[in-house]
């Protein structure tokens, strides 16, 4: 479905967000995961607009976001920040949320510091070590350190067959809807995998989230994981523990670790039963 797109920007402590709002009905903020920006889902929003006023962003550091100092370092804590600022320029009302693994993270500390902004939390596989037991939490976070390690070593190419290997992620046996938009790989979305491995990677390592809050949060949380991802990766098994402490069913979502963008008319036909629920 074609409608308008509204684009805009909003000055937050040390940057400068880009965001885009479209569509009509109840407020859906999207949060992407990996270094995807406001159009990363853009054939799920394509599919969400009919009945939802979307709003996608690009975080700090990404694409039209910019930071006031280009060197400077980010936080998951600042990541969710933003978001509480751009739904206070945007609503007075709460507002539903999807998060995709990173936006998922973001949209935890949401719930922990501004429950009231957001009424529902759709968590599709958070990296979020802390979730994790102490051993498998360590565990996880060297996974992310080696990563950036081989990322400075060896370059994109050798850092995305480990991001693979560590999200559950099958290149060589993609699955995905026909007719979906394909991603090229830009100078631009280079230059946002850089800050994503680099800056949002350490950011995930150092996260603060307050699990023991967390769990007493007046948003209502719906913890998420791919059809298809491997049950013994990180991401679902921050997903399943995410069920586990709020002692609830962890949904099953087309695709995989991305299904928002791989099958987006099957994700955004589970997306929007889970809305109206």
């Amino acid at each position: 479905m074609d409608t308008a797109v509204t684009t805009s920007t909003l000055r937050v402590p040390g940057a400068t967000l880009y965001y885009e709002v479209q569509g009509s009905g109840p407020l859906l903020l999207i949060s992407q995961s990996g270094e995807g920006d406001a159009r990363r889902s853009a054939d799920l929003v394509d599919r969400l607009v009919a009945d939802h006023t979307v709003v996608t962003y690009d975080r700090r550091g990404l694409s039209r976001s910019t930071l006031d100092d280009p060197d400077q370092g980010v936080t998951i804590a600042e990541h969710a920040d933003d978001v509480h600022r751009l739904l206070a320029q945007l609503t007075d009302q709460p507002a539903l949320m999807l998060g995709c693994s990173l936006g998922a993270s973001i949209g935890l500390h949401l719930a922990v510091d501004h429950p009231d902004q957001i009424s529902l939390l759709v968590a599709h596989e958070p990296v979020t070590p802390r979730l994790l037991p102490a051993d498998q939490r360590a565990h996880h976070e060297r996974e992310l350190e080696q990563i950036q390690d081989v990322y400075r070593r060896e370059g994109l190419p050798a850092a995305f067959k480990l991001i693979a290997e560590v999200l559950g992620i099958d290149p060589a046996h993609p699955d995905a809807e026909p007719g979906v938009t394909p991603q090229p790989l830009t100078p631009q979305r280079v230059a946002n995998f850089r800050f994503f491995i680099e800056r949002d990677f350490t950011a995930v390592i150092r996260d603060t989230l307050d699990v023991a809050a967390l769990k007493n949060t007046g948003t209502r949380v719906v913890p998420v994981t791919g059809r298809t991802t491997p049950r013994g990766v990180f991401d679902h098994k921050c997903a399943a523990a995410l069920a586990g402490l709020f002692g609830t069913e962890l949904r099953e979502f087309p695709g995989g670790h991305n299904g928002n963008t791989t099958h987006p008319s099957a994700y955004a036909a589970t997306l929007r039963a889970v809305l109206a629920s």
